[in-house]
This record gives structure tokens, C-alpha cells and sequence, in this order.
């Protein structure tokens, strides 16, 4: 192969390994160099062999070194993709028609913020910083559906995921709120005969009509017939599914969901803020066409998979004649190895599985901040993906490799073991021994926390990891961390012995194993709640009591964590390793 050749692969390799959270993957890497050259098909099997040695390279490498090394490569790139560098927002388009940018927030509360909501809230809080706009939160609270219920308490939730990402809005509304606003709107959109009511099934409707790209005969009533079946629909004369406001638009549109689509539905669920009130609905994209309209909003900031949205909001702005805004998408976002979703969240949460929207496996704001995350972590997560029309697979160590940098630094050092093996030290030299390792390695003015280690009759206890535990072979010479120097001598789970060997590191290789500890007496009860969800218990020492609760710790060679109380046991949230 030639060296131009290798080149290109190693392009490819990266940019795929930018696009999917630092992993590139030797299938698509060879599907694309195929794609612009054809000719390589008939030396694949050394192509393959190329490909799969500079993918092994290259997933070796951090994301850091990854972008790197494509900007010497192939700086244009940058132009290209905005997934390579955060090199700021591109601009906003059309800015000379409008006064001043008004951008907003349409949260569906049937549940807190996650990870994947994030995007949309710090990108659009930062384009209105920029342009020092208004930024206006719509509580999107249409009626929803038995599989997308409203959550009375995730309004509340949503601020505060809001709040702790720094977000700040200017005005708040709630949809709930302005149905007389979309009632007005529909009324005058049947009046001007571009809207009808339907009473087919919703079966009939798409077996009979939408699929054949046929006109429903009710297409045909007059005005009058229409507003007096809206009337009646508003006086609640029709039961849930027997009727439905559709917007008139083209039964041959190539998009089946175009084709005459619902713009109000009955819906007798009770609703969390306004009860019984209200038993017609309308449909998102009429609601977003009108409340952009009348709330002045300049641009929308929406994923690509919402474009049918935009289509229709465009339909009803046409018919009243009203002035366009701008729309601006980005790919979507796969989350490696998580599942989002509130709805699934709630279920989890009903049934007692979670523990609630805090659970470390909704993926909530509220979660990540539980869990030590900090907020600038996720802003800066995501200000790096950018405005990207590629969809992306990210993966979560990124986010973590981003919020490690920023914590690292602050958070103070302790043991604890949450698999806990006893180990009983033998032959101790006197009756107590006392570590004081750091609290934190390379900020020694922060001083230093003991760990005392008590013989009894020359044999001390101490609680070590069972993964060090199973590790260890009987003869073996080991090291309790800043303390002393051991020598296994007896290896049962249940009754793991050792002698003691010597107090200095000189005394032993340079290579042996180093193990965090515990003392059996001087040791306090911890919990640990892992990103799984799973709570282990184990044992830390009694130093940890004196960090403040919210402060981020690391346990060594566990992870950081953030503690969330202190009685009447410490207890703490694993952020990341």
C-alpha cells in the first residue's frame, strides 16, 4: 500500500473515531474508502489489513490526540465538521431582519432534563448570550398520552436542571395556559377554510385515506358545517377519538405524515395544572407555529428529526400570511450504553426499581449532579459535539474525561474498600502504627489525614478489596499503602493472614503491589451508589467524616464521589474512575 494511501485511511480512521465517541469502527472506515475510490476492491484483503492496523492505532488513542493528529493531517477538516474543535457557535442566519434574537425552550415535562435535553438547552442559552437575546421557557404541557404522561413535579425539576446548567431564560410560559390563544387561532384557520373536522377513525382515516393519497369526504363540509362540529367538540359532545381537527394540505404529499395531519385531537386525561378544563388539544406543531408567532421568537434550534415539524409550522404561518423565522438542526445524539427515556424512567420509579429521578440510571441533570458531575462538564461536552448535522454515537467517557480535569484538582483522597476482605497482620512491631498519607498528592499544603492501624497482642485487623484479595499468592510481599510492608501467609477468603514484613518502601521491589486498606477498629460504614444504580457497602476510613456533604472526594483506586450525607452513615454517589 502506498504511504498516500495510509494516509487516507488513517483520515478516515479519525474522523469516524471523532463521530462515535473516540472509537472508530474498521467496517465503516473501509465502506467509505471503498465509496471514493472503487478501484481499492481489487486489493481488499490488504486493504482490510490497513484499515484494521490503523483502527487498533487509532482507537488507542484519547479523543485529545485524536483531533490532533487530524488537524496535522488534514486541517480543512475543521471547515468541514464542527465536531473537531469548539471553535465558538457558527452565526445565527438572517440577523438583519430581526431587532434582537429571541430564541426558545419547549420542555415536555413528563420528567426532569437528561443528558440528551442538555443539548438544547446550552445551545440555545449560548447563542442568546451571544447576541445578548431573550430567552423564553415554554412549558410544553399539551395533554400528552398514557406512554408520554406530564409529571405534575417535573416542572419544578426541569428549573433546577435549568438552573444548574447555568441556563437563563427572561420569560416562562405554559401551554396550559393559552389554549384560548390556539382555540382563537383555530377557529379562524377553519373560518378561512384551510382546516376541518374529521370524525373518522384514526384507522379509517390512514387505511382508507392517507395510504391511498385519497381525500376523506369530510374534507368536503362546509365552514359552517366545521366550526359547528369545532363547537361541539369545545362543548365536549365528542368522546376521546371520535373527532380530530386536521389541517388541509396535500393528500399526494410524499411524506405521509404531511398528508392532512391532526392539528387538534379530544383528549379527556385530567391534566396536572388545569384539570378537567380543557378537553380539545392541539397538537405540537400548531402550538409551536402559533406561541413562535406571538411570542416573537426569531430562530428555532431543534434536532433534524423534528423537520416535519418545521413543515408544518411553515403550512400554517403561509395560510396567515404570517413572516417566516429561521430553523436551524443538528444530528442526533446516541448515547453509548444508556437508555433515555422519562417515560420508561417514571416506570422504573413507580415500581420502586429506581429510587428516583436522582437514580444514577435516568441519566437526569438531577442525577449527574448527584453523582459529582459538574455542570460546566456537560456545557463544554456539548459546545465540543457543536451544531454537527452528522448524527454522532457519544460515549459517556468523554463526558467523564472532560469533568475529571475540572474536579481533580479539589477533591481530597481517602480509602475505602466496598468489597471488603479481612486481613489479619501478624508479628506487628509495636502496638500502634500510623499512616498519614496526603489529602491530596500533588497539593501537599492541604496537609495530611492518619489512619491508625491498633495490635492487639501483636495481630492487627484490616479490611482490604477482594479483587486485591484474590490477586495475591501465599509467599507473595505486598505493601498497605503509606503504612507498611506485609507478607501473605495464609490464603482463605475467610481467614487471610499475613507477617509483618518492614516499614520502608526501600525495603521491598520497586514493583509489588500496593493495596488501600481500612482498619478493622477504626473504621467507619460507607455506602457507594454506582452509576448502575447498585448501592455496595463497604468500610472507609473515619477521615471521610470530615468532608461536607456535596463536596467531591476520591476513594483511591475506586473513583470520584460526590457525598451526599453523613448520617447516620456516609453516603456517596460514584461519579467516574
Amino acid at each position: 500500500m502506498s504511504n498516500s494511501l495510509e494516509m487516507l485511511t488513517l483520515k478516515h480512521a479519525l474522523i469516524n473515531a471523532l463521530r462515535h465517541g473516540g472509537k472508530a469502527d474498521s467496517k465503516a472506515v473501509l465502506k467509505k474508502l471503498i465509496s471514493e475510490n472503487n478501484e481499492l476492491r481489487r486489493r481488499i484483503r490488504e486493504l482490510i489489513e490497513v484499515v484494521e492496523r490503523t483502527v487498533v492505532e487509532v482507537n488507542k488513542m484519547d479523543m485529545a490526540s485524536q483531533k490532533n493528529k487530524l488537524l496535522m493531517i488534514y486541517p480543512r477538516y475543521l471547515e468541514e465538521e464542527r465536531v473537531i474543535e469548539k471553535k465558538g457557535l457558527p452565526d445565527l442566519p438572517n440577523l438583519s431582519r430581526y431587532r434582537r434574537v429571541v430564541m426558545r425552550l419547549a420542555p415536555f415535562p413528563s420528567g426532569p432534563l437528561h443528558i440528551g435535553n442538555a443539548r438544547m438547552a446550552v445551545l440555545n442559552d449560548e447563542y442568546v448570550k451571544k447576541y445578548n437575546g431573550k430567552l423564553i421557557l415554554v412549558f410544553d404541557d399539551t395533554i400528552g398520552s398514557e406512554e408520554k404522561q406530564l409529571v405534575p413535579e417535573a416542572y419544578d425539576l426541569i428549573r433546577e436542571g435549568l438552573e444548574w446548567l447555568g441556563v437563563e431564560w427572561h420569560e416562562e410560559y405554559y401551554k396550559s395556559d393559552r389554549l384560548p390563544i390556539f382555540y382563537r387561532e383555530g377557529r379562524e384557520i377553519i373560518e378561512k377554510g384551510n382546516a376541518y373536522v374529521c370524525t373518522c377513525t384514526r384507522e379509517t382515516f390512514r387505511d382508507q385515506y392517507k395510504l391511498k393519497m385519497k381525500a376523506c369526504s369530510h374534507r368536503e363540509n362546509t365552514v359552517e358545517e366545521n366550526l359547528d362540529l369545532w363547537d361541539k367538540m369545545l362543548e365536549s359532545c365528542f368522546r376521546e377519538g371520535e373527532a380530530v381537527v386536521r389541517l388541509k394540505t396535500d393528500m399526494c404529499h410524499p411524506d405521509p405524515a404531511l398528508r392532512d395531519p391532526v392539528i387538534f385531537r379530544v383528549s379527556e386525561r385530567i391534566h396536572p395544572r388545569v384539570g378537567d378544563k380543557y378537553k380539545v388539544w392541539p397538537l405540537l406543531e400548531f402550538s409551536w407555529a402559533i406561541d413562535d408567532h406571538f411570542l416573537g421568537v426569531t430562530h428555532v434550534l431543534r434536532g433534524k428529526d423534528l423537520i416535519k415539524e418545521d413543515k408544518v409550522e411553515l403550512m400554517v404561518w403561509d395560510i396567515f400570511r404570517w413572516p417566516k423565522i429561521d430553523f436551524i438542526h443538528y444530528g442526533m445524539i446516541k448515547f453509548k450504553g444508556l437508555k433515555l427515556s422519562k417515560s420508561f424512567a417514571r416506570r422504573m420509579i413507580e415500581k420502586g426499581v429506581y429510587m428516583g429521578w436522582h437514580d444514577p440510571r435516568t441519566w437526569s441533570l438531577q442525577s449527574l449532579q448527584k453523582r459529582g458531575i459538574k455542570p460546566e462538564a456537560v456545557r463544554e461536552a456539548i459546545l465540543n459535539i457543536g451544531l454537527s448535522l452528522a448524527d454522532i454515537e457519544y460515549s459517556p467517557e468523554n463526558l467523564y474525561a472532560i469533568n475529571r480535569k475540572l474536579i481533580d484538582s479539589s477533591s481530597l483522597r481517602f480509602f475505602a474498600v466496598f468489597a471488603p476482605v479481612e486481613l489479619e497482620v501478624r508479628n506487628m512491631p509495636t502496638k500502634i502504627l500510623i499512616a498519614t498519607p496526603p489529602l491530596h498528592p500533588d497539593k501537599l499544603e492541604l496537609g495530611r489525614r492518619e489512619i491508625t492501624l491498633v495490635a492487639l497482642e501483636g495481630t492487627a485487623k484490616v479490611y482490604i478489596d477482594r479483587r486485591d484479595a484474590k490477586a495475591l499468592t501465599p509467599g507473595e510481599i505486598f505493601r498497605l499503602k503509606d503504612l507498611c510492608n506485609l507478607k501473605l501467609v495464609e490464603k482463605r477468603m475467610k481467614n487471610l493472614k499475613a507477617n509483618f514484613h518492614s516499614l520502608e518502601v526501600d525495603r521491598i521491589p520497586s514493583k509489588v503491589k500496593k493495596i488501600h486498606w481500612v482498619p478493622k477498629y477504626e473504621k467507619i460504614k460507607l455506602k457507594l451508589v454506582t452509576q448502575i444504580g447498585e448501592v455496595k457497602e463497604g468500610f472507609g476510613e473515619k477521615s471521610v467524616l470530615t468532608v461536607k456533604p456535596g463536596e467531591i472526594v476520591q476513594f483511591e483506586r475506586v473513583g470520584f464521589a460526590r457525598i451526599d450525607s453523613l448520617k447516620p452513615e456516609p453516603v456517596a454517589y460514584l461519579a467516574h474512575n
